[in-house]
């Protein structure tokens, strides 16, 4: 049976790569005055009118600075906007009989993100109000039976907006490209539950210098110097259950 797939979060960095990946090719993704995911019944209306089985979940307060300046807009989005969706997907099993599974984009920023190598069965403890709201979130998902909750860290290749970058903070993060392609085998492979979505442990300086040229290294102690919020050290991710939940071979 195809997918009917409704995008929410289509005009940010991964939304908009899922549109032009042609992955989900019956893909639907409103712009936010057809659906926001703040009005419950824009979301029903929007799933039963259009037949969707499928929702990709990526819409959310997602910049770490602006989660910390107005923290009752990230909780609004990030946690009242998930729960409308749960909340709409259970009505609509409950009245209409129909089962629509909820793909939900999460953080590593869920885990404590100090030591690194975190197992989707590790303690989540998150260090800052985007960490916390995922968090809840993945709670408020846990409600439905048919989910998916993908734990990763992506970035844009093309747009790499650092002058340096620290040698000493590592993660698992993705070219976004790669996730789009990881989260459409998922979805195929029909799987359900939490996964960490990432590649292996690198610094930040390693990534992205291998797409901007210019890029200067730095010690992490210069970043977090600059910032007034408390941001990752280690957040690399244990992808053992990825690997071999989808047979990829990761250089």
């Amino acid at each position: 049976m195809k997918n009917n797939v409704l995008l929410l979060g289509g005009t940010g960095t991964l939304g908009s790569k899922i549109i032009k990946s042609k992955f989900f090719p019956n893909l639907k993704h409103p712009k936010k005055k057809k659906l926001n995911i703040l009005n419950k019944k824009q979301i029903e209306n929007f799933l039963i009118k259009k037949k969707i089985n499928l929702v990709l979940h990526c819409a959310a307060l997602a910049r770490v600075k602006d989660c910390e300046l107005n923290k009752s807009k990230a909780k609004k989005i990030n946690i009242i906007g998930t729960q409308n969706i749960v909340k709409s997907i259970l009505k609509i099993k409950k009245t209409k009989k129909k089962d629509i599974k909820l793909v939900f984009i999460s953080s590593d920023a869920v885990y404590a993100s100090t030591r690194g190598n975190y197992k989707e069965t590790d303690k989540t403890s998150p260090y800052n109000i985007y960490g916390l709201t995922k968090l809840k979130g993945e709670k408020i998902v846990k409600k439905l039976k048919n989910y998916m909750i993908i734990r990763t860290r992506f970035f844009d290749k093309k747009k790499i907006p650092f002058k340096y970058s620290a040698v000493n903070i590592y993660t698992s993060s993705l070219e976004v490209n790669k996730l789009v392609k990881y989260i459409s085998i998922l979805v195929k492979k029909k799987f359900q539950g939490t996964i960490n979505v990432g590649g292996p442990k690198t610094s930040d300086y390693k990534k992205y210098k291998k797409y901007k040229k210019k890029l200067e290294p730095c010690d992490k102690s210069k970043i977090l110097n600059e910032l007034n919020f408390k941001i990752a050290t280690n957040a690399s991710l244990n992808i053992s259950k990825l690997k071999k939940f989808l047979w990829i071979k990761f250089l």
